[in-house]
């Protein structure tokens, strides 16, 4: 088990690293310390070739080029101080309220116009007899993009010979403050040789958050029983995006205890045997298939992304928390300590 480093660009005049953690079975990830980004996912298939699962660049300017920041996928960044969107960029927490910055319509999303995905983070190497991985830190100054407190954040990243991808949160605010952290990665289980509709999805999940025009969740709860969209039974993604005429950008709300680590979905693909298995402490879990990715968008090598050529999970608090009534978790108070643990584990 071990990581390595590489140099993977220069960014405001500070150098950005690119850390690859392997371990036994051919599985590596590859993370740079700019956004705390996953850039590649190389996983080997039933005939042991290892191909990249994971939409992102080999080379650093790449994630500056006009086709990608003007779509702006967020590809496999660390997402925060608030994921998902917050409605009409504002929220009252102790009797005053905060404006955001409107970087999505007129709500503000995954943090605003500079959140965490878009710093350059702190990093030190942990390998150990069990896993490779990096731990990765940063301080997320009062006011910033409009949150209140001074929070200090490490996000570890860590990979096991049970080809586990762990991703553990800490976060502690010196004040009361939203947060919801996640990891935005796009997966493809076909190494990018289809798009994603033919994969069969699962999710152990009830209910769903209802979305307004402008994507926002307003703190409705839908229920599934009998929806094209129950996913609590395995679904070809391809099925259900026919039957709801669009793709998936939807809020499950897990059939589980609240923050408790336990198993929430699986994927698989219908042509490599590759499995993705989630497990996360969250209550819920944005999933969403590249609906609004742009078709302009590739690797360096030809991968194609763009639309339904991804899917992501992201799990974290509810979108739009602050201002959802009861809504678990999504203030914590200052000195108390936000943790979060999701893990992706990868058969063949």
């Amino acid at each position: 088990m071990k990581t390595t480093v590489s140099k993977f660009g220069t960014y405001q005049g500070q150098d950005i690293a690119l850390y690859s953690i392997k371990n036994n079975n051919g599985v590596e990830i590859k993370i740079s310390n700019f956004g705390a980004t996953v850039t590649t996912v190389n996983v080997p298939n039933d005939k042991g070739e290892i191909e990249n699962l994971a939409c992102g660049f080999d080379q650093f300017e790449n994630y500056f080029s006009k086709s990608y920041t003007d779509n702006a996928p967020y590809f496999g960044g660390t997402v925060g101080r608030y994921c998902s969107q917050i409605k009409n960029s504002k929220f009252t927490l102790n009797g005053k309220e905060y404006p955001l910055a409107a970087n999505c319509g007129d709500n503000n999303l995954h943090g605003g116009v500079v959140g965490f995905d878009k710093k350059v983070w702190d990093v030190k190497i942990i390998d150990t007899d069990l896993v490779s991985g990096v731990a990765m830190s940063l301080v997320s100054k009062d006011l910033e993009e409009g949150f209140p407190g001074n929070v200090t954040v490490t996000v570890t990243f860590t990979l096991n010979d049970q080809n586990e991808f762990a991703i553990n949160y800490v976060a502690t605010p010196d004040q009361d403050t939203p947060l919801a952290l996640t990891n935005h990665t796009y997966f493809n289980l076909n190494g990018f040789s289809t798009s994603i509709e033919g994969h069969s999805v699962k999710i152990n999940a009830s209910n769903k958050l209802a979305m307004d025009e402008t994507g926002a969740a307003l703190g409705a709860v839908v229920n599934l029983n009998g929806e094209n969209d129950d996913l609590r039974t395995s679904k070809i993604i391809k099925n259900v995006h026919t039957a709801m005429n669009d793709g998936f950008e939807h809020y499950y709300i897990f059939d589980k205890e609240n923050f408790q680590l336990e198993k929430v979905a699986e994927i698989s693909s219908n042509i490599t045997s590759r499995k993705l298995e989630v497990s996360t402490s969250e209550p819920g879990m944005l999933f969403y298939t590249g609906k609004y990715t742009s078709d302009e968008i590739q690797r360096e090598n030809g991968q194609q992304f763009g639309k339904y050529r991804g899917f992501c999970c992201e799990t974290h608090r509810f979108p739009n928390g602050p201002n959802i009534e009861n809504s678990p978790k999504s203030i914590t108070k200052a000195g108390e300590e936000f943790k979060s643990t999701t893990i992706f584990k990868f058969s063949w």
